[in-house]
């Protein structure tokens, strides 16, 4: 059905109140547009200003763009003439089709529409130069505020544009999404399903022709009755073959939209069509049934259909599902959590991990149907940096039972019970899932380990699931110190160590931090087995924090003895977790190395800590460690401390105490 542009008068519009403010003044679209039309100016967006930085980021234009309103190009623009429909979607000089594609599939749904272009905004009485779109990523939507000045040349549009001239709400959509991501070059390349995604915060399936299942003409048929966006495309095999013509006036590798399915009788039999749509306009099918295509057509010549459910019901089913949501939200970060695969047996273990408790069946099934959809966040965004989009995928395995993070034997002896169909290099990978009852730990990741992305898990389940996060904010479980003991009879150790405290301390037996910093640095730079810098005088003061008792900033005997025993076990659980025995520990062996001290990290702590004190080989010196193993305790105690005494004052959980105690 046609988008119907809202008829003048006051009226209520569908406008969604729940899309969060972008615009870096943390006003809304409508502060915005009352704040210009008080002033009696246009509004003019310093967020995406109307120079180069928002064209391009690699590349100088080769025309002189000069950036018009639209009421500077046409003498009455509308903002939609007649309803928003595919024909407005002509594609201009950027290698976005892609993103055209999935505009011409919104306009197949009128409430999709509705939402992503809202309708209380136009060239009327209340126009202010500002317009604002609605878009989803990952997990919410966003409103996003954009002035209607727009790269021309000779007083024409250069990007995408309606066939009518006085028409702009297809140019404004492309600059809300240029700004979304970044730039105009950003929207180069793509895969239509990506922004149909970002239009409907719905569920990706995607459909090999060559492969597809024997019902694929009513699978087709359904998803276009309910609403779902459909596009398709023909794959290239190389560079050469990008936008190749085909004998049958197809374009390979451009995104198409399928914008209809139908039956017709011809002598007697029933014939299946197709209509697809080209966004270029003026390049099309030459074969048989010219304007529409043979079902056996299409098979034959397009590779790849991708279909946006705006739910996760299967296209094969006949009934709709309420369906149960669950989203987490993550980051691979190189050194603690990037583990790459299961071929990469050394780190994948240190992936994040989410466990998954399917507790109800299906209706008269003995399993349970899911589906997961992972994605990658911002890549497009982050083109201009130099990302690229990754290869992910992910794992599902039975829960042994434990509430913790599964370790490197785990994986070593234990199958998946499923995962992705592949890892590939696309923004999302879904797939759908049927298993038995239990609890399973689901674990996304890169192909590669040491890379760095967010990402946003999405699970869906036709029955109440519960999903945690093993690597949340779980407690630290800090041993209790050793309480200082001094026998009647010495062993040898311990009169050489009494000889050195002796000889440092001087005659009132304590130890300054400036005596402890020589001490130590003097001892474990002799060790030739672990690497060691130096400690500075303020991890020194620190260690004295730890081990005061009499809170005079200086060590006694026995509390130096009991440091010196933390420091021995210390050493032994580093030089343990020195797999290599090059004298450093890996980053990613760091989060056992700590659970054997007693302390059990969530994921987010842990990177912050590798960030900090790991080197650019992902490796950390006995220093390194030492100095984290001290902070860790310090922070800790003073946070059991407070919360004893003022359980009414402390309202951050241990991990966030540690974050803001030492300062990382």
């Amino acid at each position: 059905m046609p988008y119907l542009h809202p008829a003048p008068g006051p009226q209520e519009h569908p406008t969604p109140k729940d899309a969060r403010i972008t615009h870096s003044s943390g006003q809304s679209f409508e502060q915005l547009r009352q704040e210009s039309l008080q002033k009696g100016t246009l509004f003019e967006d310093a967020d995406f200003p109307a120079n180069s930085s928002s064209l391009f980021y690699s590349e100088r234009p080769q025309i002189p763009f000069v950036w018009k309103r639209p009421g500077e190009i046409v003498e009455n623009p509308e903002f939609i003439l007649g309803g928003a429909t595919r024909t407005d979607i002509c594609q201009g000089e950027l290698g976005d089709c892609w993103l055209l594609a999935a505009i011409a599939s919104l306009t197949l749904n009128e409430k999709a529409l509705a939402r992503v272009v809202p309708q209380d905004q136009g060239f009327g009485p209340r126009y202010a130069g500002i317009f604002h779109f609605q878009f989803w990523q990952h997990s919410e939507w966003l409103d996003v505020v954009i002035d209607d000045r727009l790269p021309t040349f000779r007083d024409r549009l250069i990007f995408l544009h309606s066939a009518d001239h006085n028409e702009f709400w297809s140019a404004l959509l492309e600059k809300a999404y240029a700004k979304l991501n970044g730039s105009y070059e950003a929207l180069k390349g793509g895969n239509a399903i990506e922004a149909m995604e970002d239009f409907t915060g719905g569920v990706a399936e995607t459909f090999e022709t060559k492969e597809a299942p024997e019902n694929f003409y009513e699978i087709l048929e359904k998803a276009l009755k309910r609403s779902s966006l459909v596009g398709c495309s023909i794959d290239i095999r190389n560079a050469a073959e990008s936008e190749a013509r085909t004998p049958f006036g197809l374009i390979k590798g451009h995104a198409y939209t399928v914008t209809g399915i139908d039956q017709v009788n011809c002598r007697g039999q029933k014939i299946e069509l197709i209509r697809v749509r080209n966004p270029w306009g003026h390049v099309e099918w030459n074969g048989s049934w010219s304007d529409r295509m043979a079902f056996r057509d299409f098979k034959a010549h397009f590779d790849k259909v991708e279909i946006c459910n705006l739910t996760p019901d299967a296209l094969e089913e006949g009934a709709l599902h309420k369906w149960e949501v669950m989203v987490h939200q993550g980051s691979w970060v190189r050194g603690s959590t990037a583990g790459g695969c299961r071929n990469f047996l050394d780190t994948f273990w240190t992936n994040p991990q989410i466990k998954l408790s399917l507790t109800e069946t299906d209706e008269g099934q003995e399993d349970c149907t899911f589906l997961v959809a992972l994605m990658q966040k911002d890549r497009r965004k982050l083109k201009r940096f130099g990302a690229n989009v990754l290869t992910i995928g992910y794992a599902i395995y039975k829960c042994p039972g434990k509430d913790e993070h599964l370790s490197k034997d785990f994986f070593r002896y234990h199958a998946s019970q499923a995962r992705s169909k592949t890892f590939i290099n696309l923004r999302e990978v879904s797939d759908r899932f049927k298993l038995p009852p239990g609890e399973y730990i689901l674990i996304p990741s890169t192909f590669e380990p040491h890379q760095e992305a967010d990402f946003c898990l999405r699970i869906f389940s036709e029955k109440k699931a519960i999903t945690q996060d093993v690597d949340g904010n779980v407690d630290i479980e800090l041993p209790e110190p050793p309480k200082p003991t001094l026998s009647g009879q010495e062993t040898e150790e311990e009169q050489q160590f009494r000889a050195l405290f002796e000889q440092v301390a001087g005659e009132d037996m304590e130890v300054t931090a400036e005596k402890l910093e020589y001490v130590l640095n003097a001892v474990l730079q002799k060790r030739k087995d672990i690497k060691f810098k130096k400690l500075s005088l303020i991890s020194c003061k620190n260690i004295i924090s730890l081990m005061d008792t009499s809170g005079n900033g200086m060590l006694e005997f026995s509390a130096f003895k009991v440091f010196w025993n933390k420091l021995k076990k210390w050493t032994n659980l580093f030089l343990q977790f020195d797999a290599d025995k090059s004298g450093t520990m890996s980053s990613y062996e760091l989060r056992t190395a700590l659970r054997a001290a007693g302390f059990q990290l969530s994921s987010h702590l842990l990177q912050l800590i590798v960030l900090r004190y790991a080197d650019e080989e992902l490796q950390l010196g006995f220093d390194d460690f030492l100095n984290c193993m001290v902070r860790l305790e310090n922070a800790s105690r003073v946070f059991q401390a407070l919360s004893t005494k003022n359980k009414e004052f402390i309202h951050l959980n241990i991990n966030e105490f540690i974050i803001l105690t030492m300062n990382i």
